[in-house]
């Protein structure tokens, strides 16, 4: 009778042993994806929020223990204050320069660059001309009324050979810090879109104006950014509360996006006008 006690005993204790253990291990991996799962809130808008509706929804998301909840926002500022008071994880949307211009009028609640994506050219455009030099003398320009665009559409007209710039023109300059302008060329600011084309003699249009009307950058500009080192601040990043800055799960996005297959999607959606910048953050900054 001992003996069968004994092993009766031991029997109980053992299924008790292995009930701990697999109960252990079903709260471990329950946190562990609990954890993993947290859906992390990114903020953007008009091409980028479709390119981040998609990565989403992809198997390499999934993949990566990532789940991501798109949130569209036309305001830019509101898009960067949502993300430094904590309603919005990360974003995507902005060049480096609006980052850091954003950083500098709002030092209380600065964001950090998690990683880059892309360069979307900027182009310049015109209805009535075919080619750079067939831009005459007193040309009207069509430059964006929005600073930041319009300090990076007077570089590509320098870069363009129409115009010299100040050596110390900033992201703060404008117009007024054009040092020569052999061609005359007279400057009227607008609402820079495909549809204010025929107003101007040729247009400096973003990337995203410029698809939204049918008009590739590479094919129908007359001239367009490169990836250069006058042109890096332009390259669009990654952005989340500058307390997130080492946020691992954060982190893992800027891999996602550059994943070979979801690349090879966004090459083809947007007929290659998004040009994959994969590079550090220092390379942005400008004393790297």
């Amino acid at each position: 009778m001992n003996r069968w006690k004994k092993i009766i005993v031991t029997g109980i204790a053992l299924v008790s042993l292995l009930t701990l253990v697999a109960c252990g291990k079903a709260a471990n991996d329950s946190t562990a994806a609990s954890s993993s799962s947290k859906p992390i809130m990114l903020g953007s808008s008009g091409s980028d929020y479709q390119i981040w509706q998609h990565i989403a929804k992809s198997p390499q998301a999934k993949k990566a223990g990532l789940t991501i909840k798109v949130k569209q926002v036309t305001d830019g500022n509101v898009i960067n204050a949502s993300t430094a008071e904590g309603q919005l994880d990360v974003n995507a949307f902005q060049s480096y320069a609006y980052f850091q211009q954003y950083n500098k009028i709002n030092p209380s609640q600065k964001l950090a660059a998690l990683g880059t994506t892309y360069l979307e050219p900027m182009g310049l455009y015109s209805k009535k001309y075919k080619h750079l030099s067939d831009i005459p003398n007193g040309a009207t320009i069509g430059i964006s009324n929005d600073p930041a665009n319009a300090t990076r559409g007077l570089l590509l007209l320098a870069a363009a050979k129409l115009i010299t710039l100040k050596p110390n023109f900033n992201a703060l300059s404008t117009v007024k810090d054009i040092q020569t302008n052999p061609k005359q060329l007279k400057f009227k600011e607008v609402e820079t879109t495909v549809q204010t084309l025929p107003d101007v003699d040729a247009e400096l249009i973003s990337n995203t104006r410029a698809l939204d009307g049918g008009l590739n950058v590479l094919k129908d500009s007359l001239f367009h950014e490169k990836l250069t080192q006058k042109t890096r601040a332009n390259v669009n990043i990654l952005a989340t509360a500058a307390k997130n800055k080492n946020n691992k799960q954060f982190k893992k996005l800027v891999k996602l996006y550059h994943d070979p297959t979801l690349q090879a999607w966004i090459k083809k959606t947007f007929s290659g006008t998004k040009l994959e910048v994969n590079k550090p953050i220092s390379y942005l900054q400008e004393n790297s």
